[in-house]
């Protein structure tokens, strides 16, 4: 059976077992439409999980057993996996069980929003279903809001969301772009929110909160919008608010939940245990699904068999407050009957120190493989211990993160943890470092010798690796930092130099150049002090911080200077002029970037030659120099485009698309149309096809301009729209320029 699909295997083992489709339905609780799916390959590759029933429904010898696991391990290793959100939409859960009088309550204060805001406070216990039920009101009403439903988890218990963090995230999943954030303070953005949600009716769940002060800032003060928070706390401090207190369930309600998760023939059968589960685990919908999944997952216990089990937890944990313990005992049910090897990786979990996590993380912990890693995890979310989500990584709950860290005190020899963390900031850093040399001169794609947890085969992997674990590899840097690792925090930062470029509204960069310049000034490295403190300077004139990037430039140029490397003093003059470019002070930003050009070619540093020639054009054209400008912006061109040039790849691609913008922009200024719609085309394709959506943005507006200039408004209408389109990851100024320019234009 090797190479072959796994829907071929099942197929061929179900027939060799002489069993219908209905037949292994039956035997294995898994429907017939699931079985006809796989077998087809109409349907991704199931959880491990559900291959484990197929195998105990088709009566599997362990080779065959082993067999199917390995079909279905194989399969998973082409699995397309989405980069995870932190703003994403609210999903219901299918088997929501009672809860009628406060969800009736929730659409009340839904209706009460068509006339004016509301804000609604669902507070209680950890476990209680506080969030199941903000995301169940939240599916349900979802079409009385349609200008949006999002769900924004504050990690109130353990980590809490800083409030400006949590409204950047919202900010931006309202279509509000990195740049239009990057000039406003907190204060603004806080108004910008209140502006948006006031204009808009939207449903926001803020789950999870910490204390008042956390989703103040993220409260409308008027409009349609309803916004619903669930906390542990009351929040009495907030005001004019709708509070709904949430506590146990029902009895009844209770053995529903537990009927619908493990069907009603066998909680039929055993009726008076199944009431016995629900008082053991407090009536608390998070204790019920954990049993309730155990029961589900190990089909030979009986109900009564799980009373006995709960009981003896109870007796153990007697002692431990109310409220938290009935939460825990259920993690402590799952965890005791974890293998040792899960058990082990649930405790390692708890140092991963970003939101969510691929397998890759636990390989890197536990020193396994990734596959066996995934197989690993997988008996955790079998076990209630850990949650997928919908783009298919894993999340560790605030509540399971502090009982794993407990119990990885407890349990984890502190030589151990202090290895596993070591091991997992080693791979962090280490990918990062590769993954950020893919657009570095002379370096490019991985040695041969390199072997990694994930594919970097290309620098499209590369980007998407280092933008979906930026929270991770950001704590790695930060923690290498702390101890002391100077040499890794100068190496991984110094790797970024370019990839940069196609991440500039990140936000995060001015503390990445700061920490490694504060690395090699423990280093006592003065060069690399220049570098870094020169990408400083570069990443806060992307924040428009102009006045601290010519600080940090200024700053650059002394180090630059004692390190005695022209190359890094020419760096400098260029940031700096670029700064002053910023702040229209154009003849300071053209003598800089002239003296740059001067530098840098007196050594052959072809990379800052190209960045102080594309900056001093600039600085001509802004002089009201443009014919100029256009010179020293078509000596760039020529230099790329010579044969012999030692400017090549990635950089060569950039900065070609940057002076063809460039180029673009000189000729309109001389009211060129033509030619300066040729240069605009050129420049979108080429922005397009590296990926660089901010000068993208840009580039579409001019090309909008120069049509209307030149009549051929229907291609202008098309570029101005193909801008709109590209939303928050353009320039907001460049987006309301756009919109503008297309009210303006007559009717199709």
């Amino acid at each position: 059976m090797s190479g072959e699909s796994f829907g071929v295997v099942l197929r061929g083992l179900r027939q060799r077992g002489r069993l219908t489709m209905e037949e292994l339905a039956e035997a294995s609780g898994v429907s017939v439409r699931a079985i006809g799916d796989m077998e087809r390959g109409r349907s991704r590759v199931p959880q491990r999980r559900t291959v484990v029933a197929l195998a105990e429904g088709l009566g599997l010898a362990d080779a065959e057993r082993e067999a199917l696991l390995v079909a279905a391990r194989a399969a998973r290793s082409t699995r397309a996996v989405a980069v995870a959100g932190t703003v994403v939409p609210p999903r219901s859960v299918g088997d929501f069980t009672g809860r009628g009088a406060e969800l009736a309550r929730l659409r009340e204060t839904a209706l009460r929003a068509r006339a004016d805001v509301s804000v609604s406070v669902v507070s209680g216990p950890p476990g209680c279903g506080k969030t199941t039920l903000a995301l169940k009101a939240a599916a349900d009403l979802a079409e009385e809001f349609p200008d949006g439903c999002f769900v924004v988890d504050l990690h109130g218990v353990e980590g809490p969301v800083d409030p400006g963090e949590a409204l950047l995230k919202l900010l931006r999943a309202l279509g509000v772009s990195d740049r239009r954030l990057a000039q406003e303070d907190a204060q603004g953005r806080a108004g910008l929110l209140r502006a948006l949600l006031g204009e808009r009716r939207c449903l926001v769940v803020l789950d999870n909160a910490r204390d008042e002060g956390q989703v103040r800032p993220l409260l409308p003060a008027g409009g349609r919008s309803l916004v619903v928070v669930t906390s542990r706390r009351p929040l009495s401090g907030l005001e004019d608010v709708d509070r709904l207190a949430l506590s146990e369930m029902a009895q009844a309600e209770a053995v529903e939940l537990l009927r619908r998760i493990l069907g009603a023939g066998r909680a039929n059968a055993e009726a008076e245990a199944v009431a016995q589960v629900a008082e053991l685990c407090g009536r608390l919908p998070l204790a019920l699904r954990v049993a309730a999944n155990w029961l589900t997952v190990r089909s030979g216990w009986s109900v009564a068999h799980l009373v006995r089990r709960l009981a003896d937890e109870e007796r153990r944990l007697g002692a431990l407050a109310a409220g938290d313990v009935r939460v825990e005992a259920a993690f402590e049910l799952s965890y005791r009957q974890l293998t040792g090897q899960a058990a082990r990786m649930l405790r390692l979990l708890s140092l991963v120190p970003g939101p969510d996590m691929t397998a890759a993380y636990g390989a890197a912990l536990t020193s396994i493989g990734v596959f066996e890693a995934e197989d690993v995890m997988e008996e955790l979310v079998e076990a209630g211990l850990l949650q997928t989500s919908f783009t298919g990584r894993y999340q560790l709950h605030d509540l399971l993160r502090l009982f794993a860290r407990a119990r990885l005190s407890r349990e984890e020899d502190p030589g151990e943890r202090e290895a596993a963390e070591d091991r997992l900031r080693t791979w962090l850093l280490d990918t990062a470092l590769v993954a950020g040399r893919w657009y570095k001169p002379r370096y490019g794609a991985p040695p041969s010798s390199w072997q990694g947890l994930v594919p970097l085969e290309s620098a499209e992997e590369a980007r998407a690796w280092l933008q979906s674990e930026a929270p991770a590899w950001l704590a790695a840097l930060r923690s290498a930092a702390h101890r002391g690792e100077h040499t890794r925090v100068v190496e991984t930062a110094y790797a970024m130099e370019w990839f940069c470029d196609l991440w500039v509204f990140w936000g995060h960069w001015p503390e990445v150049f700061r920490l490694a310049s504060e690395a090699a000034a423990a280093l006592d490295d003065p060069y690399m002090q220049a570098f870094h403190l020169n990408m400083c300077s570069w990443a806060l004139s992307y924040e428009s911080r102009p006045r601290e990037a010519i600080e940090w430039a200024d700053e650059a140029l002394e180090y630059a200077r004692r390190a005695q490397d022209a190359s890094q003093q020419a760096s400098a003059l260029a940031h700096a002029a670029i700064a002053h470019r910023q702040l229209d002070e154009a003849q300071a930003a053209a003598d800089k970037s002239l003296a740059a050009i001067d530098l840098s070619d007196g050594v052959g540093d072809h990379g800052t030659w190209l960045n102080a020639m594309l900056t001093y054009g600039v600085s001509l054209r802004l002089l009201r120099r443009g014919e100029e400008a256009l010179y020293q912006h078509e000596r760039i061109i020529a230099f790329l485009d010579a044969p012999e040039s030692p400017v090549r790849g990635h950089v060569a691609d950039v900065t070609r698309a940057q002076v063809t913008h460039a180029l673009g922009l000189d000729y309109a200024a001389l009211r060129r149309w033509r030619e300066a719609a040729d240069h605009y085309r050129n420049a979108v394709a080429q922005t397009s096809r590296i990926g660089i959506p901010h000068i993208e943005g840009s580039t579409l507006l001019h090309l909008g301009e120069a049509l209307i200039e030149l009549g051929e408004t229907e291609e202008a209408r098309s570029c101005l729209r193909q801008a709109l389109a590209l939303g928050n990851a353009a320039d907001s100024k460049d987006l309301k320029n756009a919109q503008k320019l297309l009210d303006a234009l007559p009717d199709e």
